[in-house]
């Protein structure tokens, strides 16, 4: 029997995650090459950016008040 091209039917199941809204939009943002070094020096790089972008964001709501 060949092996099934698309794997295992339990790896086939959607993702859940425990996070209020899902990850689903992609943002791409050129860097510089040192800057992309530093942030994949760190554990969880993507949750880093996130965030920073969720609080650059929050600053402007709050300078709009």
């Amino acid at each position: 029997m060949s092996p099934n091209p698309r794997g295992k039917p339990e790896n086939l199941t959607p993702l859940t995650t425990n996070r209020p809204e899902p990850l689903i939009a992609k943002l791409t943002v050129r860097l510089p090459q040192s800057m992309m070094d530093k942030l994949k020096a760190l554990d969880n790089y993507p949750e880093f950016v996130r965030q920073c972008i969720q609080d650059g964001l929050d600053k402007l709501e709050q300078s709009d008040d």
